[in-house]
Formats: C-alpha cells, structure tokens, sequence
C-alpha cells in the first residue's frame, strides 16, 4: 500500500472493514447465519486466504461455500468486497443486494454499504431506497441512523447539482507531466513557473517494487517542460503529498518510513510524518522531522499558507482496520523558530467522517479539502470553506457537478490567481493510471484574489547576492502581513500579499543597514507582479538610509501609528550594535518659507529620537537634527520629487 496516494475508497464507511474484521477474527464455531459446517469451514478457509493476500484463492472458497449455503449472507459480504478489490463494483452490488434480501436484519450495515455503491454508481434514487429501507427497519443503532439520514441528504444534493452542473473542462498537462504511471499531489509557486508533483515509480529494490518520488518542471510558454526528478530529497522509500512555500525555497512533505545510511535518515515517531527541506540556489537541503508538529499517529498531506506562518495537514488514528478519524489540524511558526502544538482546525470543516488533501490558498481565506462527512456527491468531495472574522472556519461549500462525482476527487491545487485548478484523474483518455489535470474553477467558488511581490536583495557596494529576513507591513494596520527570507545563493524572494492595500518593505541582515521602502497594490491587477530591488549598505561610519516607511502629515510632527513597525526595526539595530551611535535627519520640499521647514524638519527629528528614547535606547547615542529643505535628492518641481524631499534618514555618526 503506497501511504501517500490518494485514497480510492471502494466503500465510505470502514463500518464495512470493521464488520469483516470481526468475520475474520471469529472463533470456530462462532454464530453464524448458517448452520452448515462444511460451508462455515470453508468460509473461515477463504478468509485466511483473503488475509494472506491469495485473493483468487479465497474468491475459489468462497465459491464453494456459496453453492453448498446459497443463503450465507457473511460469503457473500467477503465475496463482494473481493469483487471490489478487482473493481468489480457492480458484482459487489449484485453481491450486497443479494444479502438484503436473505438476510436483511442480520446485517443492516449492508444497506448502506450498498447505497454508498449506489452513489458511487450515481444511481441516486435506488441509493435513496437503500438509505430509506433501513431506516424503516427501527433499529436501535443511533450511528447507523445517522448516516443514513446524511446519505439521504447526499443524495437529494447530488440529485439537484447534476440537475444544474457547473462549468468543468477539464485539459490534460501532457506527457511533459504524465506517464503511464499514477502522478497526483501537485503543488506550484506562487508566480506559477515552477510545478512540483508525486509519481509512482517501479524499482526493484523495495518491497512492492514501487514506491513514490517528487518530480518538478517548470514552466515553458503554456506548457510544461519534461518533469525531472527531485533528486536531493528522493529516496528508495515512499515521499509524497508535498507542499511548497510561496516562494519555492521550502519543502513541506510527508515519509512513512524510518531509515538510515546512505538513504539518510528520515526517522520517523508515527507511521507517517512530516519533514521539511529548504532550497539555496537549486540545491534542496537534507529533510528535517518537524518533531513539534508530528504525533506517533499518521500526519500527512501538509499545505502550508503563503504568510510563512502557518502549517495545515491531516492526522489520522490508527485503528485495527487502518487509519481513521481524518481531521484536519494547523501548527503555526513562532518567532524562535520552533512550531506551536498542532490542534484541531476550529469552524465547521472537520466531521467524524474523513477529511483530507487540505490545501490553503495563498489568499489565507480560502481553505480547500476532500470529505465524505458532508453532504455530496459519494465518496470524497472537493469543499471549500471561508475563515471567518473570529478565526474558525465557515459553512463548507461543495464544488459542484461534475467537478465532483460519484466517487472519490481529492488532491485538488488552485493556482495563485484563483483561476486555474489541478487536480489528479483516471478519466479515460490518459497516459496512464491517475494523470494531472488544469480546468478553469468556476467564478462562484474561486478565492480571493493576490498579487505577489518579487525582489531581489544585495550588497550595495559589490553587488553580491545576499541572505536577508523579508518583511511586508500592511501600512493601515501595522501588522507584519508576511515574514519571509531571501535566497542565500540569488538573493531573490518571493511574497504573497492582497491587492488593493499599501505595503511597507522592511529588509534586514546582520552587519548591513536595514533597507526600507513603500509601495501600493492598488490598480495593480491580480496575479500580476511587482518587481522590487533592496540594496543593504554594510554598518559603517558616515553611511545613510532613508526612514521610508516614517511617516507624517502633512505640516505635521506627530509620527503616525504605522511608523512604528519601522522604528522598532532601527530599535533593534541600536540594540544589537550597542557601541553605534546615530543622527536623525530631518528634511522638506521646498514649499512654504525657509523658517517654517527649517523648524518643521527639526521637529520630525525631534519625535523620532523621542520615541527611541522611549523605548528604552539611550538619548547620548542619537541626535536630532533638522535640515529644512537645505538638501534636495529631487527636484522640487514636480509632486514625486517633492515627496522624494520629504524623509526622514539616519546617518552613522559612530
């Protein structure tokens, strides 16, 4: 069983599991439907045979206890979930309807493995007869009710959204992606260039003779180029369902395996964990365990949030019939590095049924997932669902028909943009097994709408490429929006952030200057970049940077609360450079008299260093000083070089 692909269940519940678990642990001469021995014999036979994997054997045996007890209702349960091993889902039907009608009140779970068939099939109206059948019944059994109540309401639902289907056209990445093996899980950066994906492969050197690899392409005009493998992080063993940050420098994915040696060592606490890897120029480093995050449970397919924040994955509890109770959970990132502990995710999305292949969009609003806990089509259906103000998650909306059918869709990714979705399929007319898909996601159920910031950072003087913490300030609120960091080897970085809004970049590195600079994302459309450059000046005497993001109104000395991000920024570069003395300079247009600039400027300086002071640092390591409109970068002449003039700078005196 490969851990990582996506399930593909042959019936929603694992009641059916746990009923021919308790079949297949049943003591000679349990009570059974039956009384003949030789046919019971039998049967046990096959079931020690469907147990070691000898399926053709077992289907054999079972054959026989049939003909000898044509009504042994347990032969023909093992002999329908046989067929559905072989996907032979209509014998498995044929099978299920024969034992509601020779022994309907010894199984009552039949009912509702067949109706899920039957939705499977989307014969809904013969699944609703199913569902209504064995409510009639007025059994004492609350669990069973309830599901088949919300199976009934599952049915009313898929009935209505194939009445009223929604736009799908779904196109197929190519041989560039696909091959005549199972490619699922996709994930793609924020710019849309780089694509990252699990295939299936054959090799001989593990158990199986397949396990699971990462390939990664990138983008060529509309198409893809040929997919190679990730072959830093690849092992013999399986990793799958990976997750990449916004910018394509870290690696969130899940290994079900413990091992060591030559293959590194992935050392897991459960059966599945999660690792992260991070990328410096092309080279991804060796995966690390996020030890704070994983459980001894199954903690798999992570999705993790554009803001560097926050990491959303799925945890199951392992049972005697496999993993159940799928929810999903979030841990977020703090300040010192180390994640918080992983709770539920609050809201409406989680069900006592399973929910899997969470993807959060780059909005941070718009959460993504497979479950068959809510109301849909059968099996897993694709939902989405809105954060709410209080921070829980809203109502979940299904997709719709036929983006969502009557058996199982998962491992869906929406691109940037919110236009574009991906997702994995065994439609007809592949390359083979589960192929990559695009579609256009229908308008009514897209997220918000982003933009990303691309930049680069360097030294000022040589121009070397550097590595450097990235921060993005929401201007009207204050708030750091996205903390990320530069590549080591290119300097670049990559953020996503709202349209709309204005943003202040603050840029830091240990021995350098921090560098700041504002800009806004209104009028700038959706998914379109902006391109930005931070060069850092090393800390040196007589060096200058402007204050871009201090702020004033005009003929105003009373700092606005949005100052604050990016005073605390040079807070903390006195505080880490304590023999470092500064200047605060203040300077104006040229509108107004020569006095009244003079005194305005003084007096901008002046607020600056008393805030400073404020917070703690010492009123002998700064100087406020007022320049008037005395020193010009720009020319006066024109609103932007005016605005230019007005800033505020601070120079190293010491």
């Amino acid at each position: 069983m490969i851990n990582n692909l996506p399930s593909i269940r042959q019936l929603s519940l694992l009641a059916f599991c746990l009923l021919l678990s308790t079949i297949a642990t049943a003591q000679p001469g349990q009570r059974y439907s039956i009384s003949d021995k030789k046919a019971i014999k039998l049967y046990e036979e096959a079931i020690r045979a469907y147990e070691l994997r000898l399926s053709e054997e077992a289907a054999q045996l079972i054959e026989k206890a049939i003909e000898r007890a044509p009504r042994f209702g347990e032969a023909y349960l093992l002999r329908a979930q046989v067929k559905m091993d072989e996907k032979d889902r209509k014998g498995a039907i044929d099978d299920l309807r024969q034992v509601t009608m020779i022994a309907s009140r010894s199984f009552p779970q039949t009912y509702l493995f067949l109706g899920d068939l039957l939705m499977q099939e989307e014969d809904y109206a013969d699944a609703k007869v199913q569902f209504e059948t064995l409510l009639k019944m007025q059994l004492e059994a609350p669990p069973l009710n309830a599901e088949a109540m919300m199976k009934l309401e599952s049915c009313r639902f898929a009935e209505n959204a194939k009445a009223n289907p929604v736009p799908f056209d779904p196109v197929n990445l190519g041989p560039s992606v696909n091959s005549e093996m199972a490619e699922y899980f996709p994930c793609i950066t924020a710019d849309s260039e780089t694509f990252l994906f699990t295939r299936l492969v054959n090799d001989k050197r593990v158990r199986g003779g397949k396990q699971e690899d990462f390939f990664i392409t990138m983008r060529d005009g509309d198409g893809w180029l040929p997919a190679e493998p990730l072959s830093e992080v690849n092992t013999p063993f399986n990793e799958g369902a990976p997750t990449l940050s916004a910018d394509g420098s870290l690696l969130f994915f899940v290994a079900c395996e413990s091992f060591g040696g030559d293959w590194g060592s992935y050392d897991g606490l459960g059966s599945c964990d999660l690792f992260v890897s991070k990328r410096v120029g092309n080279t991804w480093g060796k995966a690390q365990n996020i030890r704070q995050v994983n459980s001894y449970d199954w903690d798999s397919q992570p999705s993790f949030s554009a803001d560097g924040r926050t990491l959303y994955f799925v945890r199951g509890k392992h049972s005697g019939q496999g993993i159940k109770s799928q929810d999903i959970y979030y841990s977020q990132l703090k300040p010192d590095g180390t994640w918080t502990r992983p709770v539920l995710l609050p809201g409406k999305v989680n069900t006592p049924l399973a929910e899997e292949s969470v993807l959060i969009h780059p909005d941070g609003e718009t959460l993504y997932f497979s479950s068959n806990g809510h109301p849909g089509m059968g099996g897993l259906d694709i939902f989405y669902s809105k954060k709410q103000p209080d921070g829980s998650w809203g109502e979940p909306v299904n997709l719709g028909y036929p983006i969502n059918t009557g058996g199982d869709e998962n491992s869906l990714l929406v691109d940037a943009k919110g236009e574009v979705a991906y997702f994995a399929s065994d439609r007809a007319g592949g390359y083979g097994d589960l192929d990559l898909y695009s579609f256009v996601l229908p308008e009514n159920v897209r997220p918000n709408p982003v933009s990303y910031v691309r930049g680069v950072v360097y030294d000022a003087e040589n121009r070397n490429k550097l590595e450097a913490i990235v921060e993005l300030i929401d201007l009207e609120t204050g708030q750091v929006a996205i903390e990320s960091y530069s590549d080591a080897r290119t300097g670049e970085f990559l953020v996503v952030l709202p349209p709309g809004r204005d943003y202040a970049l603050n840029v830091s590195r240990p021995g350098y200057l921090f560098y700041s600079e504002n800009f806004s994302l209104k009028g700038v459309e959706a998914g379109e970049p902006v391109n930005l450059e931070a060069p850092l000046d090393k800390l040196k005497e007589g060096k200058r940077m402007v204050l871009n993001n201090v702020f004033f109104d005009t003929d105003s000395y009373v700092l606005k609360p949005s100052s604050k991000v990016e005073l605390n920024k040079l807070i903390a570069l006195l505080e880490a450079n304590p023999a470092m003395n500064i200047e605060i300079g203040g300077h104006t247009d040229a509108v107004g008299t020569d006095e009244d600039n003079q005194v305005l400027s003084q007096n901008r300086a002046n607020s600056v260093v008393e805030y400073l002071v404020g917070q703690g640092i010492s009123a002998e390591r700064l100087t406020a000083k007022g320049y008037g409109e005395s020193q010009p970068v720009a020319t006066n002449e024109t609103a932007e070089g005016r605005a230019l003039n007005r800033r505020t700078e601070m120079k190293v005196m010491k």
